[in-house]
Formats: structure tokens, C-alpha cells, sequence
């Protein structure tokens, strides 16, 4: 049976390709699931309104992106921690502790996607990246200080 992919699918292959699978695969698992259409005019036509749809609303998200990119490259957070004499700190600043700073300034994005170098274990000025999305990263500065 011809089906058409609507997701990578690893081994099988990649959205969009034409692929022929044995028809139990394809009507068991499949296209009940959504991952695959099987192969027709009719199906190729609503396979390209799926993909313009899909580019659309991706234009749509990576402008929600810019704005909050800009939100975050505004401002500069500033992080107190205790420190010894020679400026280094009893232990490190997480990258939880700076979500938390930016959801007190009103700004959300998914977790994990703070980009930390280096551990933040002295006293300083950080200069981090935030992955928003693939095509949208914000640079955000933090400045880290004695108690």
C-alpha cells in the first residue's frame, strides 16, 4: 500500500516521500495515528493544505519569538549569591534559578532552553543564549553579585 509521510518517521523516511508499506502497517498503525495519509489525489491535495498550514502557523510562532527575543535582550538580570574572599562562589548559579528571574519579569518560553557555556561559579557579568526556536535566539546578560 502507497502512503504518504505527514512526519519523519527515522528508517521509513521523511515527511512528504511517497512510500510503499504492507497494509496492515499502514492501516493498523499509521493512519490511525496520523503519521501517514495513503496515497491519492485526494490525499496529496490535503497533504499540501496540511503543509501550508503548518508553514503558516510556523511563521506565526517565530513572530511570537522575535517579540519575546526582544523582551529578553532588554533587560539584564542580576543574581546575589554568597561568595568567599576570592570572589567564587559556594556553589553555582542553575539555569532554573535564571528561569525563575525571567518569569518574575513577565517573560516564558520553554524550560531547558537556556544555553550556559560555563558553570557560573564566580562573581561577574554572563553573557547566555536562550533557543526559543530552531530559527530564534535571544542573548540574554546576567550579572552575578556578592550577598
Amino acid at each position: 500500500m502507497k502512503v504518504i509521510l505527514l512526519a519523519d518517521l527515522g528508517k521509513l523516511g521523511q515527511e512528504g516521500q511517497t512510500k510503499e508499506v504492507k497494509d496492515g502497517y499502514a492501516r493498523n498503525y499509521l493512519i490511525p495515528r496520523g503519521l501517514a495519509l495513503l496515497a491519492n489525489a485526494g490525499s496529496l491535495k490535503k497533504f499540501e493544505d496540511l503543509k501550508k498550514v503548518r508553514e503558516k502557523n510556523s511563521e506565526i510562532q517565530k513572530q511570537k519569538f522575535l517579540k519575546v527575543k526582544e523582551q529578553i535582550e532588554k533587560i539584564s538580570l542580576t543574581v546575589t549569591a554568597e561568595a568567599k574572599d576570592d570572589e567564587e562562589l559556594y556553589g553555582a548559579i542553575s539555569e532554573s534559578q535564571i528561569e525563575k528571574l525571567l518569569e518574575a519579569e513577565g517573560i516564558s518560553f520553554q524550560k531547558g532552553s537556556i544555553l550556559v557555556p560555563e558553570p557560573m561559579r564566580k562573581l561577574g557579568v554572563y553573557d547566555l543564549k536562550i533557543s526559543l526556536c530552531p530559527e530564534v535566539e535571544a542573548k540574554l546578560r546576567v550579572w552575578v553579585v556578592k550577598k
